[in-house]
């Protein structure tokens, strides 16, 4: 199986939101990337479907918004 990958922003709802996906589905389960150490990572991002963040890419490649914390164009700045 391969991994779901978190995006987000490192806001208290990000990071709040990235703790409890580590709880659930397991850190070696899933790859975390925060656009505040690495904003190279936005126009993948937004290639998969993602609006906003917190969201989660499942291994099939279905994404799931969670908790709205910024838009994607806010974290393009």
């Amino acid at each position: 199986m391969s991994k779901s990958v978190f995006y987000h922003a490192g806001c208290p709802v990000c990071i709040s939101a990235e703790h409890d996906i580590i709880e659930l589905i397991g850190a070696n389960n899933v790859e975390i990337v925060h656009f505040g150490k690495d904003k190279s990572r936005i126009a993948e991002a937004e290639k998969k479907g993602i609006k906003s963040v917190p969201a989660l890419v499942t291994p099939t490649g279905h994404v799931l918004h969670i908790n709205f914390g910024a838009s994607i164009q806010d974290v393009k700045g």
